[in-house]
């Protein structure tokens, strides 16, 4: 490992906890990330909450591209797949129903 917080190529990551793809146990697809929900007219208090949020997390890279999802053979691919859907689960939780409804079918956290 480089010592770059970016760098997926680690074996371990569920160990390093300054990795991305490390998941704390008591995160969970269900949290909540910011106390505003978005819907229309909130957006700049819900995005310095979400980017906070994320920060304190370490997951801001799966919205930056930072976080570059690895090659499906990648040793992390799948622990890559599993923190972006929480990402995109913490996000889509954080909307109004009505935003909820419009983007149930993005792909990834950076699209939303």
């Amino acid at each position: 490992m480089t010592g770059d917080k970016d760098d997926l190529s680690s074996t371990t990551p569920s160990l390093d906890t300054t990795n991305p793809l490390y998941m704390h146990p008591s995160e969970s697809a269900g949290t909540m990330l910011v106390p505003v929900v978005l819907d229309g007219t909130s957006y700049r208090s819900w995005r310095r909450g979400v980017l906070g949020a994320l920060s304190v997390k370490n997951k801001v890279g799966f919205i930056t591209r930072k976080c570059k999802k690895p090659d499906s053979n990648h040793a992390t691919f799948e622990q890559w797949e599993r923190c972006d859907d929480i990402v995109t689960s913490w996000i889509l939780n954080s909307l109004s129903k009505d935003l909820v409804d419009s983007l149930q079918y993005v792909n990834n956290a950076k699209e939303l």
